[in-house]
């Protein structure tokens, strides 16, 4: 089976425990204002454009088959995202690498075969592998079957999602994953939906269901400063979790600029400049509210 992979980002130390191999999948379900991988929100390949690396040698105007490169009346090369078909003749031929394709549909089998380069790295570490995105879930099939082939080498594996999905989703996954790494970005549901496009019912009745299907889950917040950070969307976050039972912990994650430089190379407008990132002083508050409540944060 194929799966739309973005990247395999090695040697990882913030995606599970120990030193481990991350797979980005592309496509995500949420449309997060704050979102520090951009280029994997949509479902559908995109190109990529890095400027700096760009010597204007216009051999994507030339190669285009589509009309997506070309040339305005003054000879300047524009790019015109309604004609790109994303087919990747301009990134095959740009001998700069200034111009590529976000992702490519690759087999499960090629994508365990790369990550078990690092299993060397896994077994000293006790690392393993983890499926990230955008929202890996919708491609769930695929995560499978990569899970399946780390798991019969006994390799860890961990998924780290935003849980907006059906339960018929996790339920084949319940068995192949060692460890959920689940995101939740506010608790109440209308600002939920107001900075992510969707509401969270289903994600809190999924990170119920897993805990209390044994699941290993460890809950990670993006401490946006003006979206959650106030004190009573920590209040109530920290209420809701310690209720669960077996939660191995909480993670508070601080908002980082990342994903500005990832909108420009994606051509599209930067919509990021109103966030700010917490503190240490204002991170450690924060961590308190989970701490009280008996609960531990990473």
């Amino acid at each position: 089976m194929k799966g739309l992979v973005s990247r395999i980002q090695r040697f990882s130390a913030g995606d599970g425990p120990g030193i481990r191999s991350t797979v980005f999948l592309k496509g995500c379900n949420l449309s997060c204002a704050w979102c520090h991988n951009p280029e994997l929100m949509a479902r559908e390949n995109e190109l990529r454009f890095t400027e700096s690396n760009c010597a204007e040698c216009k051999t994507c105007v030339s190669v285009c088959p589509h009309g997506g490169w070309r040339l305005d009346a003054g000879g300047s090369r524009v790019f015109d995202a309604s004609r790109c078909q994303v087919c990747g003749t301009c990134a095959a031929s740009c001998p700069y690498d200034a111009v590529g394709t976000v992702a490519r549909w690759t087999e499960a089998s090629e994508v365990l075969e790369a990550l078990l380069r690092d299993r060397a790295y896994f077994a000293r570490s006790g690392g393993g592998i983890t499926a990230s995105g955008g929202e890996p879930l919708l491609q769930a099939e695929f995560v499978a079957e990569v899970f399946a082939g780390a798991r019969a080498r006994s390799i860890h594996t961990a998924l780290d999602t935003a849980a907006c999905v059906s339960w018929r989703t996790f339920e084949p996954l319940l068995g192949l994953t060692g460890l959920f790494l689940v995101d939740l970005k506010c608790i109440d549901g209308e600002a939920h939906e107001r900075w992510t496009g969707a509401r969270n019912d289903l994600i809190l009745e999924n990170l119920g269901r897993l805990v209390g299907a044994g699941a290993e889950v460890i809950v990670r917040i993006p401490v946006v400063p003006g979206v959650n950070n106030g004190d009573a969307n920590m209040r109530d976050s920290a209420e809701f979790l310690a209720r669960l039972p077996r939660l191995r912990g909480v993670e508070l994650l601080p908002y980082h600029a990342l994903g500005v430089e990832k909108m420009k190379v994606l051509q599209r407008p930067v919509v990021q400049g109103r966030f700010a990132t917490p503190g240490p002083t204002e991170m450690r508050r924060l961590a308190g509210f989970f701490t009280d409540r008996g609960l531990w944060v990473l």
